[in-house]
């Protein structure tokens, strides 16, 4: 009785370790870039949440021009049964206006991934929102609210050298 052997022999196993390494060596940097890709995408739909909510809220607003102060003073809209905060007929730059408004959920733990700074409710107050990540004080953009009536607020430029 003749015995045969059979199996890989070193050549066929390292010819094809060799294969997997080229193509982990060229999908590798792709995978990597999705993640900054992904915050980018994520950054967008932040501030057009933002867009968004500082639109329906001013819009609310104006329907309800009693309760929402015509002068553009601190007032109170109630959008999908929240209260948000107002001024200038848009919403303050907070978490009880835009924030609200945009409907994020934010902080160092969010599960939506958003952190804010800065803030407050004054006219022409700015908050940075910032997408949590590499550098997040780099992955970000400004909410200003409006200084006076009649005037929109102003969405500072996305910053996504850090993302």
């Amino acid at each position: 009785m003749k015995r045969t052997q059979t199996g890989f022999t070193l050549i066929e196993l390292i010819v094809v370790i060799i294969i997997l390494g080229i193509l982990a060596a060229t999908a590798l940097p792709r995978f990597v870039g999705l993640q900054t890709s992904a915050r980018i995408a994520k950054l967008n739909a932040a501030l057009g949440a933002v867009k968004g909510g500082a639109a329906l809220a001013h819009a609310a607003c104006l329907v309800a021009i009693p309760q929402c102060n015509s002068t553009g003073g601190a007032a109170t809209v109630t959008m999908e049964g929240l209260v948000v905060t107002t001024v200038g007929q848009y919403p303050t730059a907070d978490a009880t206006g835009i924030i609200a408004a945009a409907g994020l959920t934010v902080g160092p733990a969010s599960t939506d991934g958003y952190n804010t700074t800065g803030g407050g409710a004054g006219a022409g107050t700015p908050i940075t929102i910032t997408v949590l990540g590499n550098v997040p004080a780099n992955c970000s953009f400004t909410y200003t609210s409006p200084t006076a009536v009649g005037q929109s607020p102003v969405y500072g430029v996305l910053d996504t050298t850090g993302c």
